[in-house]
């Protein structure tokens, strides 16, 4: 437990660099209060104590204002940044080194019960206001852009933005430490363009050598 709680502390200083000492970091961090909430809350979800589970939830959502389900499943070093907003569904399955920012959600799309929220690989960058629904995957080290709705399957190493979110490119993988990077997000309405204007030139140069 105490090796848990030492590494979601280090997760702060490694991904955030206004973190200045490990007493600010206890105090003031909302998303480690919130992941600590959540391990108590999902050992008694494990053990069948759902309603106690549930009201433990409840009560670390009204003091940081994150939302995660004791049945959600997460790994180690999972670092939510400010917080607010993050909601995490009952089945969502988050592996280790994953960031997310305010506003996300993990979410479902079906009143079906069984799996219905999204699994999250290791390493994953969540932008701030994304939403990622239903039952898919996000691939180990990819970034989802800011404010994203991603309803499909994402590779790993890859960078979805837009609405609905589409793979835009591939990064070269760095599974050592979590790109932050979220200012390097391509315009794919730009890149849209771009091929059209291509594309219609190609065509005039075409049918002036055959006019």
């Amino acid at each position: 437990m105490f090796k848990t709680m030492r590494e979601d502390i280090q997760s702060v200083f490694d991904r955030d660099p206004a973190a200045r000492n490990a007493l600010e970091v206890l105090v003031c961090y909302a998303g480690l209060h919130a992941i600590w909430g959540y391990r108590v809350a999902h050992w008694f979800w494990k053990s069948g104590f759902r309603l106690l589970a549930r009201w433990i939830s409840q009560c670390t959502r009204f003091f940081t204002g994150i939302e995660i389900h004791p049945g959600a499943s997460i790994g180690r070093r999972f670092f939510i940044d400010h917080g607010m907003g993050v909601v995490i569904g009952e089945t969502s399955e988050i592996g280790d080194d994953v960031t997310i920012y305010h506003g996300v959600t993990l979410g479902g799309v079906s009143f079906q019960k069984g799996k219905r929220h999204p699994t999250v690989q290791n390493g994953v960058v969540i932008g701030a206001g994304a939403k990622v629904l239903g039952p898919i995957t996000v691939g180990a080290c990819s970034r989802i852009g800011a404010n994203a709705v991603v309803v499909r399957d994402v590779p790993e190493d890859s960078v979805v933005v837009g609405v609905p979110g589409h793979v835009s490119e591939k990064q070269l993988p760095d599974h050592l430490k979590p790109d932050l990077n979220h200012d390097k997000l391509p315009d794919t309405v730009e890149q849209a363009l771009q091929d059209l204007y291509t594309r219609i030139s190609r065509l005039e140069k075409t049918k002036k050598k055959t006019a």
